[in-house]
C-alpha cells in the first residue's frame, strides 16, 4: 500500500515539528498545501509533531539524570563520539 502524497507531506510536517527544524517546516507546510492539505489538517500534523517532541524530551530528561557517569567513563573510555555526525 502507498501513501498519498498528501499524507506523506503532513508526516513530514509533524516530522518537522518533532526535529526542530524551521527551515523543514516552512518547506513541508508549502509542500502539504501544495498537495491539497488544508490549513486544520497541518495544524493538525503540527500537533501531533508537538506531542512527539515533548515525548522524546520527557524521556531525555529522565535518561539524563539517570546516567551512571562512573560506567559511562569505563564504557567509553576515551572516545568522545557520540555518532551522530
Amino acid at each position: 500500500m502507498e501513501l498519498k502524497s498528501q499524507i506523506q507531506a503532513l508526516i513530514a510536517v509533524g516530522a518537522s515539528v518533532s526535529a526542530n527544524c524551521q527551515p523543514c517546516l516552512q518547506s513541508t507546510v508549502t509542500m502539504a498545501l501544495e498537495r491539497g492539505a488544508s490549513e486544520r489538517e497541518i495544524t493538525e500534523a503540527i500537533e501531533v509533531g508537538k506531542r512527539v517532541r515533548r515525548g522524546a524530551a520527557s524521556k531525555m530528561d529522565e535518561f539524563a539524570l539517570s546516567l551512571n557517569y562512573s560506567a559511562l567513563v569505563a564504557e567509553n573510555g576515551t572516545d568522545r563520539s557520540c555518532g551522530c555526525s
